[in-house]
């Protein structure tokens, strides 16, 4: 009788090759780092070509042609190293600080709103002045939306059909959210929490009649805000037609000017630095509406490769949340799931007000248009979803450093 020897060589082989395998493994995200950079640099560019004709204006007669181009710099070098620093901060220790860092933001917004320490450009009172630098807590306070409402709904669990403990204490703390931005006022930001909020409270299992109930509340209270504020209603008649006599060169004044950026611009755009509509025609070119100056400098193939790369970061997001849930990360799943709805939302908001999809709200393309706040907290919120890729990977590792 023979008897077979087990082949101690073949698993020997097999379980080098499995630990070849997870050591040849990445420890982070390569390609999610490149696309962010990527849209950095663009930003960069597009900010100076957008603003560099700014001067000869009576109300930047002061700056230089580079002032915008130094400062957008400046913007992204510190967001960077924000970046930096958010990525060295374990996941968990985010979720255990939530509370305090999101009473803290509601700190700064009720702040934006005391006279002498809110700084007020254009009727709307956003910033605080600290000295060259204005911070803009709205920014900050859509990131720590997506870690607590992640947080909230991991701790809530068990409540979240339920609509007392499931549903009313992240429905104040929307309100009280909202009631803030309104009084500043900034419908463009609340909505982007809302959607923010909504989405997370979706994806971690929301009894669903209650949430297309909410849906349906939340629909009646930003037509009732559109409706008793006349200066967002004149906005929503221009958006429906901005060629009509009386909102061309009023409150479609902007949308107008847009769509003629991007129809000068055709396939393939007339030229980096070469945009018209820049020169004092388009309001807000370097912020709201650089998608406009995009679309007229490189044409609908620029804008369409801006698009790529924004779905293609999004779609990572999700991802890596999807990978965080399944390794039973429940808390850094939703918060990656919720950094690429923030990013998508407020990706989507812009590109539709630019090319007159949606009515004209003052929300800036992530990572891309010039603000400070917008920039450094854009780099936050990848790097703190690039820290949940390296977790991710290193527990698939076998380490939980």
């Amino acid at each position: 009788m023979k008897f077979a020897m087990p082949d101690f060589a073949g698993n020997s082989r097999a379980a080098e090759l499995k630990k070849s395998q997870r050591s040849s493994m990445l420890e982070y995200d390569q390609p999610l780092v490149w696309v962010t950079l990527l849209l950095l640099l663009t930003g960069v560019v597009m900010v100076y070509s957008a603003s560099i004709g700014l001067p000869d204006a009576p109300k930047y007669a002061n700056y230089k042609n580079h002032h915008f181009l130094l400062r957008q710099s400046m913007f992204v070098c510190i967001g960077l190293f924000a970046g930096l620093l958010a990525f060295r901060v374990r996941i968990e220790q985010w979720q255990q600080t939530i509370p305090i860092l999101f009473i803290g933001t509601l700190v700064l917004m009720v702040l934006v709103l005391i006279p002498g320490i809110g700084k007020g450009v254009n009727g709307a009172r956003r910033w605080i002045g600290m000295g060259g630098i204005n911070l803009q807590p709205s920014e900050l306070l859509k990131l720590m939306m997506v870690l607590y409402a992640a947080d909230f709904t991991v701790r809530k669990q068990q409540y979240m059909h339920k609509l007392t403990k499931g549903f009313a204490p992240v429905a104040v703390a929307v309100a009280a959210t909202g009631a803030l931005l309104m009084l500043q006022p900034d419908l463009g930001a609340f909505g982007v929490i809302v959607c923010i909020a909504m989405g997370i409270l979706f994806l971690g299992g929301f009894n669903i009649i209650w949430f297309g109930g909410m849906v349906g509340v939340l629909f009646a209270v930003f037509s009732l805000i559109i409706m008793i504020s006349p200066w967002r209603y004149e906005r929503m008649v221009a958006f429906a037609n901005p060629w009509a006599a009386s909102n061309v060169l009023g409150k479609g004044f902007q949308l107008s000017h847009s769509l003629i950026a991007f129809g000068r611009g055709e396939l393939f755009g007339v030229g980096l630095g070469a945009s018209v509509e820049k020169l004092h025609y388009l309001p807000e070119a370097h912020t709201d509406f650089l998608l406009a100056v995009i679309g007229e400098e490189l044409g609908l193939v620029g804008v369409l490769l801006v698009t790529a790369l924004f779905y293609w970061m999004v779609r990572r997001a999700f991802e890596i949340g999807r990978q965080a849930i399944v390794l039973d990360l429940t808390f850094a799943g939703l918060a990656a799931k919720g950094i690429g709805i923030w990013i998508g939302v407020q990706t989507f908001i812009n590109m539709g007000v630019n090319l007159g999809l949606l009515p004209t709200k003052g929300l800036t393309l992530p990572l891309m248009s010039y603000g400070g706040s917008g920039v450094v907290i854009n780099c936050v919120g990848l790097a703190i979803l690039l820290r949940i890729d390296y977790e991710n990977r290193s527990l698939m590792r076998g380490s939980r450093k």
